[in-house]
């Protein structure tokens, strides 16, 4: 392999000097009246004065949003009064924030832009939830709901069971997980759930598709989330603590063969997700999970290995997922106790993993964290969500 070739095989795996900078969100409200467009604003106006930059230095802007509509990204910029260089609008739900982060530092390591903004929002009236599952996608309105089954409900229902029946894990092993979750977010100033759960309060709540109930499921809200994206040596001129970007993986419609889905993309790119950045499971200090139903907290603990496939029951009972526990979880409460403020949930595992790494956490702080493991799962049909995402940060030295 010649020296240009060798150099740009590097440049593929690696992300040089780029880092994240700058976590911010927005107040996370139940209902509200106000449109994604003003959340998405609210978030961009924090990054500007927290870096303390004009806006016209932000010279890149990813946006996610489901409540964008009519708009796009680049509708929204006339709305900010931005003019970018670069512009990204990144449509995947949980997996937005880590693929909105890989977009972002590669256009900042081959020169596209100097400062990415990147942000995610959504407003949450009273019937917007419902309105956005009547058009969430072609797959759902043509071969799901003629059917009687709208909503994510079902969907993670039927992984839900499939989990308990193929693997034995028990709804006392989901509910440990979100005991452990609402503990972490007792902290939190902007987590909607402000009171402790008991693992008998989880057992004993209504059923709302079973096996799911009550708090298996991710409450809607409204809110927004963002971070800045640039060079160490810009972050460090401006004052601003950062995270070092170690490697990321994407995967989309991961084994459409599968029957249901019982793995996702994270189990095809697992083993580069580790081997670029040096690190193995081991090394990661806390996971920042994806975790809109705790199904999907047990398939990521097996396809990013933690523990093998069949075993998260197990690896389960053999731990403890509050912040200063064996394997902390989702330390700011996570989606389950925090809410789900639409794609904006894509970005909260992410922006409190650079939180804690920054010693800046949105509540309890993590003890010696050094390496976060972010992970992102988006855009459910009924049989499998199509979009995966993760990312290993670390703590700058």
């Amino acid at each position: 392999m010649n020296g240009r070739a060798h150099v740009a095989e590097r440049l593929q795996q690696t992300y040089d000097d780029v880092v994240i900078t700058a976590p911010v969100t927005v107040e996370y409200v139940r209902y509200s009246n106000r449109s994604a467009h003003w959340f998405l604003a609210l978030a961009l106006r924090g990054l500007i004065e927290q870096a303390g930059v004009a806006k016209s230095e932000i010279d890149g802007l990813c946006v996610s949003s489901f409540q964008l509509v009519p708009d796009t990204a680049v509708g929204l910029t006339q709305h900010l009064g931005v003019s970018p260089r670069w512009l990204d609008h990144i449509p995947m739900g949980g997996a937005c924030g880590v693929v909105g982060l890989r977009r972002a530092a590669r256009a900042v390591q081959c020169g596209d832009a100097e400062m990415v903004a990147c942000i995610s929002g959504d407003k949450n009236q009273v019937d917007t939830f419902r309105n956005l599952l009547g058009s969430f996608s072609q797959y759902a309105q043509d071969a799901v709901y003629p059917y009687g089954s709208g909503g994510p409900n079902a969907s993670f229902a039927f992984f839900t069971d499939y989990y308990m029946r193929e693997y034995g894990v028990t709804r006392e092993d989901f509910g440990k997980l979100c005991v452990a979750q609402r503990t972490n977010a007792l902290a939190n100033p902007n987590a909607l759930f402000k009171k402790p759960l008991t693992l008998d309060e989880y057992l004993n709540a209504r059923v709302i598709a079973d096996p799911l109930h009550l708090f298996d499921c991710v409450m809607p809200c409204a809110g927004g989330e963002g971070f800045l994206v640039m060079r160490k040596q810009r972050a460090e001129a401006l004052g601003l603590p950062y995270v070092n970007i170690l490697s990321t993986i994407e995967r989309h419609n991961a084994f459409p063969d599968d029957p249901i889905q019982m793995r996702a993309g994270w189990a095809m790119d697992v083993d580069d997700l580790y081997g670029r950045a040096d690190k193995t499971p081991d090394d990661v200090d806390f996971l920042c999970s994806y975790d809109d139903y705790p199904v999907i907290n047990v398939m990521q603990f097996e396809d990013l290995g933690f523990c093998a496939k069949g075993e998260a029951g197990d690896f389960i009972r053999a731990n403890e997922f509050t912040w200063n526990g064996s394997f902390p979880l989702n330390p700011s409460g996570g989606q389950l106790s925090v809410g789900q403020a639409g794609a904006a949930g894509g970005y909260l595992g992410l922006v409190e993993a650079v939180r804690q790494l920054t010693d800046q956490p949105s509540g309890y702080q993590v003890p010696d964290a050094k390496v976060g493991l972010v992970s992102g799962f988006g855009m459910i049909n009924y049989d499998r969500g199509l979009c995966t995402a993760a990312a290993l940060l670390e703590r700058a030295s």
